[in-house]
């Protein structure tokens, strides 16, 4: 089902207008960001948090310092943010590649062009579409949406995309109808995950209070 660009805009202004600007992504570094981007995989911010936080208390939230740990240590380190030694793995994949390609400058690395940066991101086992983009648009400012199981769960209740929506599609959905702007890129995402976390949930949607309860 198509729909105008105009309709999502008045979405993203009512979820807006309810909810408050999300100060989205929480971190004191673009590093952090990145590193927050995969711990985030499959568990709560909370416990993304913690591992963080275990982090910077060993004082090893730099590219340098978490490469130069043994995997069996960063796991340990990592552990709050569950799937620990998956996730370990994966980390040190992305530092890998991060070293090779900008040597840890993410300045540098935003200079390079989005599609060739985001294919060459998704190169790297264990960095899927949604991680590359948040790493993209949070880290590095650059305009990628990011789209998630929210997303496609309050499009597809208003009727605007199938179910089984996959995630290139849902992101091509949302991009040819918003304007090309990192900051509403950024809000959009945040509010969408806002509203899924508080009104539409998978099994139990409160459609009644939701932001969004005037477009169904």
């Amino acid at each position: 089902m198509h729909t105008s660009g105009a309709h999502l805009l008045a979405m993203h202004q009512a979820m807006l207008g309810a909810l408050g600007p999300s100060g989205w992504w929480p971190a004191d570094s673009a590093f952090e960001v990145v590193v927050g981007a995969v711990l985030t995989q499959n568990t709560s911010w909370k416990n993304v948090e913690k591992a963080l936080t275990a982090l910077n208390t060993a004082g090893v939230l730099s590219g340098p310092a978490l490469l130069a740990l043994p995997e069996e240590v960063l796991a340990r380190h990592i552990q709050p943010a569950g799937h620990f030694r998956v996730k370990a793995k994966r980390l040190r994949n992305l530092l890998v590649w991060l070293e090779d390609r900008c040597g840890f400058d993410l300045d540098q690395l935003a200079l390079q062009p989005l599609d060739t940066l985001r294919q060459d991101l998704l190169t790297v086992k264990g960095v899927g579409p949604e991680t590359a983009d948040s790493i993209l648009l949070y880290a590095l400012g650059l305009p990628t949406l990011v789209v998630d199981a929210y997303t496609a769960r309050i499009l597809h209740r208003h009727g605007l995309v199938p179910e089984d929506v996959r995630y290139g599609e849902l992101q091509e959905y949302c991009m040819d109808r918003l304007p090309q702007d990192v900051a509403l890129y950024n809000e959009f995402h945040a509010l969408v995950v806002r509203v899924g976390n508080s009104c539409c949930k998978k099994r139990t949607p409160q459609c009644a209070g939701c932001p969004l309860e005037a477009f169904l």
